[in-house]
């Protein structure tokens, strides 16, 4: 069968090349619409994609690959779009993160310890978007259970940013822990991707490859079928190319579900009809903490461009104060790995994913853990571990928790003053593959804008702002009052139109 189909794909590329190009340069609002006045079948844009990731194997984009499931749910969603029952995604493709389960496809957290688990049940988060009519093109690369700053520490290896510095052929980091969905919409093997964003791992990934990602409200979208992280900080969210983009996937993913206790229950708004009109009335916060010692020219001028467009469509900007940000980082970092080590205790070899054989129970547990966890999560569940211990509790995650209900604090009192926070999302653009991969502390750092979204638990946007010096994408930050994913939206909106298009990267692979 597979092989039948690459045949099918390479002759398809033979016949309509140029039409190929067409379509994968869609957005998914300008798919939908087209896929919904009959200019093109679901068919034709799934067979598009598969060609395009075929081309793109240099990349280390996708861990697992679903081409003929894709073109069976393409062939469905023909016949629905014919039929006038289409859902709001009718015919989609869509990448996934390998932290999604997906019912009956391989599903690993980018981890030896979990190879050869097959879930038997759907993600609410992705059969919310199937049960939209989306169809998956099959699973992305990540940092081995979404911890990471660079999609460094994958099992399956690093993905490469679709990015290039002008005039050099070094390869770049994606970003992480979301860098295969991020580089899946770059590089344009798929219109959107689920990600999910823990201390900054859908915001980071998006504002190193020139894309658009939310991190909505905690409590917002269902964690249930998602491999925890740390699960009072975890939140799935979508990777589009446009801020429309994004608001339509949102919409599909949002909403309330019992089987997550985290999960809100209150009415997702349509998020598409929020993208209009000016920033008339709006006040928009510049927090004097994010103007970090040593923030480079280039960023901080793209945050004085961001801040010069909200004034042009009107906004009033206001500048603030969050005295607790300073404290962020070191408290997520007490925090998360605190969660993470409890949430992995589950992975002794005994129920589900690999196991190495042992005589001795303790030494099984010993050997699979020891062979199944990469450096960072061993790292990390040693970090959680230790704060969690008799004796350190009360110094250290304790403490941490203070902490972040201090930084809610200061949130919650902006948030009275203004309707939106302006920020940078990253303090510099995409780096080296292998530069920091044995510098902890300085991988860490990466965060340091995008943590304290995490730890109030509010919604976070990065949306393209421009290029650096070198030719690189920069990130801007849009933060937002609890649920009001809506406004972020609006403000996003019009800083993107203020923009102008952004660029696809040059292909080079």
């Amino acid at each position: 069968m597979r092989r039948a189909l690459k045949t099918v794909i390479l002759s398809s590329r033979k016949l309509w090349s140029s039409r190929l190009s067409e379509l994968i340069n869609l957005s998914l609002s300008e798919a939908r619409d087209g896929l919904g006045a009959r200019e093109f079948s679901a068919t034709e844009l799934t067979i598009a994609y598969l060609n395009r990731i075929e081309e793109a194997r240099p990349l280390n984009v996708f861990v697992c690959e679903t081409p003929e499931s894709a073109l069976r749910m393409a062939a469905k969603a023909d016949i629905r779009l014919a039929g006038g029952d289409a859902g709001a995604l009718e015919g989609i493709p869509i990448a996934v993160k390998d932290i999604f389960c997906t019912d009956g496809v391989e599903t690993t957290a980018a981890s030896r310890i979990l190879k050869g688990f097959v879930p038997q049940y759907e993600s609410t988060v992705t059969a919310n978007l199937l049960s939209a009519g989306a169809l998956m093109l099959g699973k992305v690369n990540n940092d081995e259970f979404a911890m990471g700053s660079s999609n460094e520490n994958s099992a399956f290896g690093p993905t490469i940013n679709p990015w290039r510095r002008e005039d050099d052929v070094t390869n770049l980091v994606p970003g992480g822990s979301s860098g295969g969905s991020a580089a899946a919409v770059a590089a344009l093997l798929s219109p959107a991707a689920t990600a999910t964003d823990t201390g900054g791992s859908i915001r980071q990934p998006a504002a190193f490859t020139g894309t658009v990602g939310i991190k909505p409200t905690y409590g917002r979208c269902s964690r249930w079928g998602i491999i925890a992280f740390a699960s009072s900080l975890d939140q799935a969210g979508p990777i589009t190319r446009t801020v429309r983009d994004c608001a339509i996937m949102l919409k599909e993913m949002a909403g309330h579900d019992p089987k997550d206790t985290t999960s809100v229950n209150l009415p997702v708004p349509d998020y598409e009809a929020a993208l209009r009109g000016d920033l008339s009335g709006m006040k928009v916060g510049i927090p004097t903490e994010y103007h970090l010692e040593g923030l480079p020219d280039e960023v901080d001028l793209l945050w004085k461009q961001g801040i010069d467009w909200a004034k042009t469509a009107g906004a009033e900007v206001v500048d603030v104060s969050l005295p607790h940000t300073k404290y962020a980082l070191p408290a997520y970092y007490i925090v998360a790995p605190a969660e993470a080590s409890s949430n992995l205790a589950r992975y002794d070899g005994v129920r589900y994913g690999n196991r190495v054989a042992q005589d001795d129970l303790i030494d099984m547990y010993e050997a699979t853990r020891a062979e199944g966890f990469g450096a960072e999560v061993r790292r990390r569940i040693l970090i959680g571990t230790y704060v969690l211990s008799a004796g350190y509790y009360d110094d250290y995650y304790l403490k941490a928790q203070k902490v972040r209900s201090l930084i809610l604090r200061d949130f919650t009192e902006v948030f009275n003053k203004v309707d939106v926070l302006l920020t940078p999302t990253t303090t510099n653009a995409a780096f080296e593959i292998g530069e920091k991969v044995d510098d902890p502390l300085s991988m860490y750092l990466n965060d340091i804008l995008t943590v304290p979204a995490n730890m109030a638990g509010l919604p976070s946007m990065s949306l393209p702002g421009g290029l650096n010096n070198e030719g690189l994408p920069l990130g801007l930050q849009l933060i937002g009052k609890p649920f009001d994913e809506a406004t972020i939206f609006r403000v996003a909106q019009c800083l993107e139109e203020a923009r102008g298009p952004f660029p696809h990267p040059k292909k080079w692979w």
